[in-house]
């Protein structure tokens, strides 16, 4: 039954989520196909990158060009985006390889309102980009604007309206440094998990049949009619 719903999975993916992609690298990793939206063009991902997603936690990625002209979503290699993250660009946002975001996260290029004229969009516009294996944390908000360097980590909850240098942790509203990553200290990103692809998906079979032991449709019966503890 796994297997079925896997092969389901991936044929939705295939061919009802990825054409709303100008570009989609190797072996994406989507696990409710549904509840990816794509809004506008020119939206790129890399290879390698896993979209978790549910009806209740949508991930969006949307362009709205600024002054009439294209907006640009581009995403690197080994990318992680998980439930409820927004992307929106009127302008330019570029996400590096091996990036982490968390759930909840907004980012966005514009204030897409005037702070005076306020029927006028797309008054204040700015490029954002996001270095390689930057991991923004739960419900963050990045602005127009920011740059962040390789490396760095920003906070649950932080709102970043300033730069952020490589190897920095930031936190707060707004986000301040907290703390240095050493740069010569060995690094292992997301990379490292598709190193032998062949090894990763055998071992997430094995996992899946360790975690998956002894269910059936007689016990998925029993747990719904008499539910007991451990179901």
């Amino acid at each position: 039954m796994k297997r079925l719903q896997l092969r389901w999975r991936n044929w939705r993916t295939e061919y009802f989520l990825l054409p709303q992609f100008d570009a989609m690298g190797v072996e994406p990793e989507v696990m409710d196909p549904s509840s990816v939206y794509v809004f506008g063009s020119n939206v790129r991902i890399g290879n390698y990158p896993h979209l978790i997603s549910n009806a209740e936690k949508c991930i969006r990625f949307t362009t709205f060009g600024h002054k009439g002209g294209e907006a640009f979503i581009t995403i690197g290699d080994y990318v992680l985006i998980s439930p409820g993250v927004r992307i929106s660009a009127a302008q330019s946002i570029e996400i590096g390889n091996a990036c982490m975001i968390a759930a909840n996260v907004y980012i966005s290029d514009s204030d897409w309102h005037g702070l005076y004229n306020r029927t006028r969009p797309f008054r204040c516009t700015a490029p954002v980009r996001l270095g390689n294996n930057v991991w923004i944390g739960d419900s963050a908000t990045i602005c127009k604007g920011v740059s962040i360097g390789d490396n760095s980590v920003v906070g649950a909850g932080s709102v970043v309206t300033k730069d952020v240098p490589a190897n920095t942790v930031v936190a707060g509203n707004p986000a301040k440094p907290v703390k240095s990553i050493n740069p010569k200290r060995r690094m292992i990103t997301r990379e490292a998990l598709f190193a032998d692809a062949f090894r990763q998906a055998h071992n997430l079979d094995e996992l899946d049949k360790m975690m998956l032991k002894g269910n059936g449709v007689l016990g998925w019966l029993r747990s719904v009619v008499f539910p007991r503890r451990g179901d």
